[in-house]
């Protein structure tokens, strides 16, 4: 290699990373006009887009796709700034996908099975809700009720990776499933983030 005097820099260590750089990112295959995979290359495979469902049906679940879990906490509000959805990122709780989706969604049936029988009788005591989830194998500690007003409940169950999340009241026994928060452990809301 040739050294160039008084700098101490081999000139070719340069030339050399840059063809290096060029090989690793090669010249593409496809011809202007030529549709991705044509020409006798393999077929590329389809990316989900917008309205495209990113996991496969679970058993149970009808083909519509379901709307996702969006964050407990109060809907963005422009007079607060630029940075409100930013600054409260870390509340947004992580959706799930493939085994974890399907899992959550049946843990979710089988809590809304459990209450539907006292949302009918109107048994909307937290001793009883709560006495419901537990039955289902969930542990005392991780089962949290709270009373709704005089016909109402809402719960939270940590049966980690999963957390179940709902309410119920005289019209309607709700379950949702999530994954936790991204800057938290744990399934309650994080009350601080970064």
């Amino acid at each position: 290699m040739k050294m160039i005097k008084g700098a101490g820099v081999r000139v070719g260590v340069p030339a050399a990373l840059a063809a290096l750089a060029v090989s690793v990112a090669g010249c593409g295959t496809q011809r202007s006009g030529e549709a991705a995979g044509a020409g006798g290359g393999p077929a590329r495979t389809a990316t989900a887009g917008p309205g495209t469902p990113l996991d496969p049906s679970c058993p149970g679940e009808t083909p519509t796709p379901t709307p996702t879990r969006t964050s407990t906490g109060s809907a963005p509000n422009p007079a607060l700034g630029d940075h409100y959805a930013e600054n409260n990122g870390f509340k947004v709780p992580l959706p799930l996908h493939g085994r974890h989706r399907c899992e959550g969604l049946a843990a979710a049936a089988r809590i809304r099975s459990a209450l539907e029988p006292l949302r009918l009788r109107g048994d909307f005591t937290p001793e009883s809700s709560r006495n419901a989830l537990t039955s289902l194998g969930y542990a005392e500690g991780k089962v949290q009720v709270h009373q709704n007003g005089p016909a109402g409940i809402s719960f939270l169950v940590d049966a980690s990776p999963l957390c179940l999340e709902g309410r119920m009241d005289a019209a309607v026994t709700r379950t949702e499933s999530f994954g936790g928060y991204p800057d938290h452990t744990g399934c309650d809301v994080p009350s601080g983030g970064h």
